[in-house]
């Protein structure tokens, strides 16, 4: 039970810090004129067209940004999202033992080694022969014995 609980707080500590992850932007075509206001207001500093801002709070045409040279306010319309690097987002579990238990049993299997022996669905269709002419979805599942 112990374990469990172990993984769950694993579990919850990713997810939130992944759910809270800043979101960086920087200026598509130029220097940006960060705002003191939404509604334009006095220039706080200007960015320069390589620096990453991130992303305080937004609107539907405004964002709220802080950067190297203060915060302030940019239309959406002058920004960009800047896409993550792949990194790794992997996570062992080597050393962590894992059970579980349910009160309602459902279809939910953990098959280990192959240890449990059972038939599969055979899904086998050629699709060749269609390609030739226009399909009829009714004659198809009657030729097929499918409903």
């Amino acid at each position: 039970m112990k374990t469990i609980k172990i993984m769950m707080a694993v579990t919850l500590a990713v997810m939130v810090t992944s759910s809270f992850a800043a979101k960086v932007v920087k200026s598509k075509r130029g220097d940006l004129d960060v705002t003191s206001h939404k509604d334009g207001g006095s220039v706080v500093c200007t960015a320069n067209f390589n620096d990453e801002l991130t992303i305080l709070s937004e609107t539907d045409t405004k964002v709220f940004v802080k950067g190297n040279c203060g915060k302030g306010w940019v239309e959406k319309s002058k920004v960009e999202y800047v896409a993550k690097g792949p990194g790794d987002k992997s996570l062992v579990l080597d050393s962590i033992g894992i059970e579980a238990w349910i009160d309602n049993p459902s279809a939910i299997f953990v098959l280990e080694n192959n240890g449990i022996d059972f038939e599969g669905v055979d899904i086998n269709r050629d699709f060749r022969e269609y390609l030739t002419y226009t399909m009829d979805r009714e004659q198809t599942e009657m030729r097929n014995g499918e409903n």
